[in-house]
């Protein structure tokens, strides 16, 4: 498979969602880098200019076309393939990278904060799925490539920490695609499918789901604050002393912290994934973080939800701890 993309990305024709920041970006600043067309959506249209901008003074060959879209709107994912599709002839490879962070209990988390984040995080991959598959199958051959998560195949983020929203949607993103290996080799085989897998990668996306959620720290009412303080309680952190604006500064060093002190950055990300589709992997554990977690939760499944397991991988030196 890997001579499907023998020269690289230079000359094809890419689709990558979430481009206006974090891990997006990166791939659409990489693709153009090597002469590859490439049409990139984004929620949030300043994020998008800045990539345009990025690329432009990087001096990148390869042509960009950007569109607005919520990826978890068919209707505004369908408007994006139109314009993908009156741009160019056919799609070589579709990067489905677009999520947000939210809706982490089913019990107490807001069902509309839920229900949109996995949304963009689930029906996003297969919105933009079903929407390019024909561009796709127009190429001489086709790529998707969807971005789940350690999350799916490990539903937590520590004992302390509700997860629901994006873990089940990103389960669903894996199992989509490696049912996909499948479906595609018995009904189009010019296509192939891969799932990435990453760890802890420096994006904006703890950021960007407070905004789109809501859930900006600056913009916050004091009835959101005290469910951060409550939740925050829970997880082993007291702001009782804190006042409203000290938490709310708390909470953006929080976000700026997930961004500038991950053990990956976003261009090593996507780095590795361009590289890893090259050569034809399906299965894309990015970081090694996600590679210590994956050989953990593989080797003891039934102990992957004990309160001591995240020690344990921390012990391994996963998300930036040192053994």
């Amino acid at each position: 498979m890997a001579e499907r993309f023998e020269n690289g990305y230079k000359g094809h024709v890419a689709v990558v969602t979430g481009g206006g920041t974090g891990m997006g970006r990166e791939l659409v600043r990489q693709l153009t880098a090597q002469g590859c067309d490439v049409a990139t959506c984004d929620v949030i249209v300043d994020n998008l200019a800045e990539t345009v901008d990025i690329c432009v003074k990087d001096g990148n060959p390869g042509a960009i076309l950007t569109h607005m879209a919520d990826v978890s709107d068919e209707a505004q994912v369908l408007s994006f393939r139109d314009a993908v599709a009156a741009w160019r002839p056919h799609v070589n490879v579709v990067f489905n990278n677009a999520g947000i962070g939210g809706g982490g209990s089913i019990v107490e988390s807001d069902r509309t904060e839920w229900e949109k984040t996995f949304g963009v995080c689930w029906y996003g991959v297969y919105y933009n799925t079903r929407a390019f598959l024909p561009l796709l199958l127009k190429a001489p051959f086709g790529h998707v490539v969807n971005t789940s998560s350690v999350n799916g195949f490990w539903a937590s983020l520590g004992p302390n920490t509700a997860h629901t929203a994006y873990s089940a949607a990103k389960f669903a993103v894996k199992g989509f695609t490696e049912a996909l290996i499948t479906d595609f080799r018995m009904n189009a085989p010019t296509l192939r499918a891969s799932v990435v897998m990453p760890g802890h990668i420096g994006t904006s996306i703890a950021i960007n789901s407070g905004k789109l959620l809501g859930n900006d720290p600056k913009e916050m009412s004091a009835e959101k604050l005290e469910k951060a303080r409550e939740r925050m309680a829970k997880g082993g952190i007291d702001t009782s002393a804190f006042s409203d604006e000290d938490l709310r500064v708390l909470m953006i060093a929080g976000g700026e912290s997930f961004r500038d002190n991950a053990p990956m950055s976003a261009a090593e990300a996507a780095t590795f994934i361009l590289d890893s589709v090259q050569q034809g992997d399906w299965r894309i554990l990015v970081g090694d973080d996600a590679v210590i977690l994956d050989e953990m939760v593989r080797l003891t499944p039934k102990d992957a939800y004990l309160p001591d397991f995240m020690d344990r991988v921390r012990e391994r030196g996963a998300f930036g701890f040192t053994r």
